[in-house]
């Protein structure tokens, strides 16, 4: 039996659950998302929830409660909102280093927009869970002596090494 999954969706729901944890984390000094901005954390959250509505609909289409032609507007809304705040920090991060949770944030954002261009793209695995064939042994391949660098099986007698190749003989 094989089982196909699709890595577009995935990669957009792992994203969108990253995107959710990075708003906990230290983004400038002390600060989380939520104690540095004011209406941007709220948006980021409403996107990587929206976005793991889409992942799930593009998965199970019976579970489709967002059209798929939203997903990379979502995902592409949250990779302009991340980038723009780590490029102008709000006035009350002071002039703090960037943190975990910003650089999450940003890594989370690039992982649902290559999810969202992957299940466009309609990119998949496969993974077999049938059991294998056990290899069938064959005597005349098993009696054969080593090979040579050439792939050519060695001679059995030394002696047709030592022996001049014959020439034909004229008339």
């Amino acid at each position: 039996m094989t089982r196909r999954f699709d890595i577009g969706p995935i990669l957009l729901a792992i994203g969108a659950v990253l995107l959710l944890v990075a708003l906990f984390l230290d983004w400038y000094g002390p600060l989380t998302a939520w104690n540095a901005f004011e209406l941007t954390d709220i948006v980021l959250a409403a996107l990587a929830v929206a976005a793991l509505v889409g992942a799930v609909g593009l998965l199970a289409p019976e579970l489709e409660y967002l059209e798929k032609r939203v997903v990379p507007w979502i995902a592409g809304a949250a990779l302009v909102l991340v980038a723009a705040e780590l490029l102008d920090p709000p006035p009350g991060a002071g002039g703090e280093s960037l943190g975990t949770g910003a650089w999450l944030a940003l890594a989370s954002a690039v992982a649902m927009v290559a999810g969202t261009i992957l299940s466009l793209g309609r990119v998949s695995f496969a993974v077999a869970v049938e059991g294998r064939d056990r290899r069938v042994r064959v005597a005349p391949v098993d009696h054969q002596g080593p090979p040579t660098e050439a792939g050519a099986p060695v001679p059995r007698s030394s002696d047709s090494l030592l022996r001049p190749p014959e020439t034909p003989s004229g008339s």
